[in-house]
């Protein structure tokens, strides 16, 4: 007969209860609108369409997302997300630490299948360039949780069930950059009410 461990999950050493808040900006419409505001909203119009002739996807949904201003969340692919090999390279490296921590919990007991809940707990991924450029534009980074069970039968061997989560606060940090882009004036389209900061998420689940 097996048994099943109900102290706390394995894994969650150094990740986060709660996902993390947006950045601190200015409140959503607490600025007023200058000239300079409505030339960096012009020119984030004209970006999608140009994306999506380069064929990118996702890029283009979020930030047309974020023009829109209505702040409503956005539902992702996880799958998708998690087939990227920087993120796939993350999971796998927490669900081999589960495996791990539930074989030395199985050691300590009676050779009988055991079953193990498990919890990453939320931690960071980077998207860079080098991952997709698409999902790099998208999202640029986010961050990902790990729950599931992990399994090991009598003879040691083990199975873990887990489902992936993903979330990201999709906005602009003011004072911020990326390659030598400052984010402050496409932070000052949510500041200003001409643009609106959302949440991005999404779930996938899988065996291994």
């Amino acid at each position: 007969m097996g048994q099943t461990d109900l102290t706390r999950p394995i894994g969650r050493d150094g990740g986060w209860a709660q996902a993390e808040p947006p950045c601190v900006n200015a409140s959503y419409a607490e600025l007023p609108v200058r000239p300079y505001d409505l030339l960096t909203f012009a020119v984030c119009r004209a970006l999608p369409p140009l994306w999506s002739l380069l064929g990118l996807r996702q890029a283009p949904r979020m930030l047309r997302h974020y023009l829109a201003g209505s702040g409503a969340p956005v539902r992702v692919d996880a799958g998708e997300l998690l087939a990227l090999p920087a993120v796939r390279a993350a999971a796998e490296a927490q669900l081999e630490r589960w495996r791990a921590e539930a074989l030395r919990r199985w050691r300590a007991g009676p050779p009988v299948p055991a079953a193990y809940p498990a919890d990453s707990g939320w931690r960071d991924v980077l998207l860079d360039r080098t991952v997709s450029t698409d999902w790099w534009l998208a999202l640029r980074g986010a961050e990902f949780r790990l729950t599931g069970t992990v399994r090991v039968d009598a003879g040691g061997r083990t199975a873990v069930d887990y489902r992936f989560a993903v979330h990201k606060a999709w906005n602009f940090d003011r004072g911020g950059s990326e390659l030598g882009v400052p984010f402050t004036p496409f932070a000052r389209l949510h500041e200003t009410g001409l643009a609106r900061e959302f949440a991005v998420t999404g779930e996938a689940f899988g065996h291994a």
